[in-house]
């Protein structure tokens, strides 16, 4: 069986279109956010860093899942691959979105100051991993280890898509995928505690690292699976994407879905079984006012509903219920980010600025932007991948 991997020709205009729409919006709330920002700079560094740590997650987690994918194989990596290779291309402009928090960490994070540091004891015990220059240089090193391996992987995916002998092209990337995971792992571990744990650096979470990483994967897993559905009508896509392919892409969110509420059920039971006073304090504020509902939403919309939309073997197959499950677990994401990140500075009471909204917004619609556009730039599904024909095969069983 052969396919032509030439794109649907209405697909520029199409992903242009919602380009410059993305674009534009985002201008706009990011320009409204920095006008309310300089009568109001705390709240506009805490918006900004939930807007930073939730779309620089699907970037990164889109590099995991797209190394995962090499190193498993699979028709449902196939089928998203050039929507993961999109987002990991956007890492240049999440390592630039970061440079704004360089000019706001004191602002965020009390451990930057050394009054504050002078008169807490377990604070001066954390000063060899707390302190400016090395907070910044573990985060300089993880966007050049993340932008570097991205960029061999999109490298040799071209190649792989020009080369008719390319067994060589397909070992090396099964390589850096296997390597790439154990530095993703590593890099993911410290920039979690860093930029979000460190908010309370007084708490800590053995746990941390590996929530993060199955929340990046989750969303990146879920957003991948939106795009790849809503590019369904186009050429090739539209010929490769069957009732299987789709099944297989619903059994994957509802697996990361399971892994997902279990890992946050173990950091939970871990901290209800020990008791400690410094370890439950980080849950009660999250629990107090009205964050136990921001929680309680989490757990019924990021974990139940999803849960149930996704057990069926016939919603799986169905384009718009897989579509309404992904939508969901995006959006969660978000409001899982916020529980952890906003509690962090109203110490239990419940508060949302408008910046909160904004900010995201505005960041994401710059970041889908240019996502979307690059998506366009190369066929949507990586027909000389040594394993196509097999799932191609298997998406019109």
């Amino acid at each position: 069986m052969h396919m032509d991997a030439q794109n649907d020709p209405t697909l520029p205009a199409a992903v242009g279109s919602f380009a410059r729409r993305a674009f534009a919006v985002g201008v706009v709330l990011l320009a409204g956010s920095v006008a309310g920002g300089i009568a109001r700079p705390d709240q506009f560094f805490r918006s900004y860093l939930l807007a930073f740590v939730f779309w620089n997650g699907l970037a990164v987690g889109s590099l995991a899942v797209l190394m995962l994918q090499y190193l498993t194989g699979g028709a449902w990596g196939i089928a998203i691959r050039r929507e993961l290779e999109a987002a990991t291309r956007t890492l240049w402009l999440t390592a630039l979105a970061f440079l704004p928090l360089v000019f706001g960490m004191r602002r965020l994070y009390e451990w930057t100051h050394a009054d504050i540091v002078a008169h807490d004891e377990l604070l001066q015990k954390k000063t060899f991993y707390l302190n400016t220059p090395f907070f910044l240089a573990r985060t300089a090193a993880a966007f050049a280890a993340w932008m570097l391996v991205a960029y061999f992987l999109n490298r040799w995916s071209r190649e792989q898509d020009t080369r008719t002998d390319h067994a060589g092209v397909d070992r090396k990337l099964q390589l850096l995928s296997g390597g790439g995971l154990v530095v993703y792992a590593l890099t993911t571990t410290f920039t979690s505690i860093d930029w979000v744990m460190s908010l309370e650096p007084h708490w800590y979470s053995t746990m941390y690292g590996v929530i993060f990483m199955v929340s990046q994967a989750l969303g990146a897993m879920a957003l991948a699976t939106l795009a790849v559905v809503r590019l369904s009508d186009k050429k090739p896509v539209a010929e490769f994407l069957g009732g299987r392919i789709l099944h297989d892409l619903g059994k994957m969110l509802f697996a990361f879905t399971m892994i997902w509420a279990y890992v946050n059920f173990s950091q939970y039971l871990i901290v209800w079984t020990a008791n400690i006073p410094e370890e439950i304090s980080w849950y009660l504020a999250r629990f107090r006012g009205g964050w136990g509902y921001v929680g309680l939403a989490v757990l019924l919309f990021h974990f139940v509903v999803p849960f149930l939309l996704l057990l069926s073997r016939k919603a799986n197959r169905d384009p718009k219920t897989l579509t309404l499950a992904a939508v969901l677990l995006v959006v969660m994401r978000f409001v899982d980010i916020s529980w952890l990140v906003l509690p962090a500075f109203s110490k239990g009471a419940f508060r949302f600025s408008y910046m909160d909204f904004a900010l995201p917004i505005g960041l994401g619609g710059i970041w889908l932007s240019f996502y979307a556009r690059d998506l366009a730039t190369r066929p949507l599904l990586p027909v000389n991948d040594p394993g196509f024909e097999e799932a191609l095969a298997h998406g019109r069983e």
